[in-house]
């Protein structure tokens, strides 16, 4: 047998000695990394139990998925119709002849449905909340708004939860505020405003103002009407009006609709209100809000942004010269109706405080639902949402003022960026650049064009330094001068 060549044996190539030639220096190094990122050598196919670490994510989408939970987390949450009260109701009242308080307690309230477990909501919010810190950081501007907003929905859960008691008034107080809040200024009260406001307008004779309006169009033509107006504003969006037997107020707004309630008389001004009221504000800052494809929760709006948004649409009344004196005294008879039932005034004697002031049965009974729906029958704890018209509107006239005085005007549009708080809107305006906030699209004509609200503003920082006591005595003397 021929010998084997040399180098050819197994014997004399051990295995111990047999080796890849060394990658070059910048393999190693690129191999040397992935083993430390991956914890594996990257020539190893990872199986799928190796996957452990998550996709990056932008902060863009950590704050919109934080949103999305939010409002998903809000969806059941239904607070007029949580404290609604039935048809029964009033017509007992009024088989009474108005002398009877109405039956209305927790027990009454145990049978009209949340549609949510209140303890199990709770601590949804809670833990929603607890997530945004961990997630976004607690100093984060953006953050600590989404982080009010789920903690004050905890909160309305809890208020709900407490309907027919004194815990639901001690909730409410806090959420909404009361008219023995203060204003900014650290004096004035909002039930310093309904005072003046009622001496002032009771004293106005409507007949000398112009023509009074008869209320004779039905709801059904009301929402015809409204209907061709939206249409119009909204271009190349669809909202509807109808008319809906199941709503307390007059009129109601939602998402992309509003709803007008069936029975109700509607004159050619109330349709004009309606359409800046519920149109322009409340129905356009749900659709700005619903475009955010990040800041999400700007579609809704807790009891934060009552105030803003409430002040707002009776503001655009003012602005666009559709209010009238009977409607101004209206929204302030519900401050004082609110501020009566909170110092212990019980529904009939809130019924009858209304009825002195010149209303009909049928609306003191409304009127005065709304203060005591959720709380209190006997006084001492009301609902005090109402209270947040009339201040909404100097709080809003003060903040557009304020920012024409200090060069701020391009804050002003952010007010209809979609249901948001005074507080909320230097930092939402300042997160369009990076796209974390989108412009608002629905925007009034005198807040695409903020020229003639400078020029108003601008003169009535001078109105307000003016001594009006003085004033109205130097035209007093003037008018008695021809009896």
């Amino acid at each position: 047998m021929a010998d084997k060549a040399p180098g050819n044996s197994d014997e004399e190539q051990p295995k111990s000695v047999v080796r890849d030639e060394p990658p070059p220096a910048p393999a190693r190094r690129t191999r040397e990394a992935l083993r430390v990122v991956t914890g594996s050598d990257p020539e190893v196919a990872p199986t799928p139990a190796s996957r452990v670490i998550a996709p990056w994510r932008s902060y863009k989408e950590v704050v919109a998925q934080l949103a999305g939970r939010i409002v998903e987390a809000q969806r059941p949450i239904r607070v007029l119709q949580a404290i609604r009260w039935d048809n029964s109701v009033e017509e007992s009242f009024v088989r009474s002849k108005y002398r009877e308080l109405p039956r209305i307690d927790a027990a009454y309230y145990a049978g009209v449905e949340l549609g949510f477990d209140p303890r199990a909501k709770a601590d949804e919010f809670e833990q929603i909340a607890s997530d945004i810190r961990r997630e976004v950081g607690e100093s984060d501007a953006i953050g600590q708004i989404m982080t009010t907003t789920a903690l004050e929905y905890r909160d309305v859960v809890r208020m709900l939860a407490a309907r027919g008691t004194a815990g639901f008034y001690g909730h409410c107080r806090t959420l909404y505020g009361s008219p023995k809040d203060k204003f900014p200024d650290g004096r004035l009260t909002v039930r310093d405003l309904g005072h003046l406001l009622y001496g002032v307008l009771t004293n106005v004779d409507d007949d000398a103002l112009g023509p009074r309006l008869a209320r004779n169009i039905s709801a059904e033509e009301c929402a015809v009407r409204l209907n061709e107006r939206l249409s119009s504003y909204f271009s190349d969006t669809t909202v509807r009006v109808s008319a809906d037997d199941s709503i307390a107020a007059d009129a109601a707004a939602g998402n992309d609709y509003v709803k007008v309630r069936t029975g109700a008389r509607f004159s050619e001004r109330d349709i004009d209100i309606l359409e800046v009221h519920e149109g322009w504000v409340h129905v356009a800052t749900s659709l700005n809000g619903q475009q955010q494809p990040v800041a999400k929760w700007l579609a809704k709006g807790p009891p934060r942004t009552t105030s803003v948004q409430e002040g707002l649409a009776a503001l655009l009344e003012i602005f666009t010269f559709r209010t009238h004196p009977r409607r101004a005294r209206r929204l302030n008879d519900r401050v004082l109706a609110v501020d009566k039932a909170e110092d212990g005034a019980n529904f009939l004697e809130v019924f009858d405080w209304f009825r002195t002031e010149g209303y009909d049965e049928d609306e003191c009974f409304h009127s005065t639902r709304r203060v005591f729906r959720g709380g209190l029958i006997e006084g001492g704890g009301p609902f005090t949402k109402d209270a947040c018209y009339c201040k909404g509107i100097v709080l809003n006239y003060a903040f557009i003022r304020s920012a024409i005085q200090h060069n701020r005007a391009d804050l002003i549009p952010f007010l209809f960026v979609g249901k948001v708080a005074h507080e909320d809107v230097p930092v939402l305006a300042q997160r369009v650049h990076d796209g974390v906030v989108r412009p608002p699209r629905y925007l009034p004509p005198m807040f695409k064009d903020l020229n003639g609200i400078a020029v108003w503003m601008a003169y009535s920082a001078f109105f307000s330094q003016l001594e009006s006591s003085a004033i109205a005595d130097h035209y007093a003397k003037l008018f008695a001068r021809v009896g």
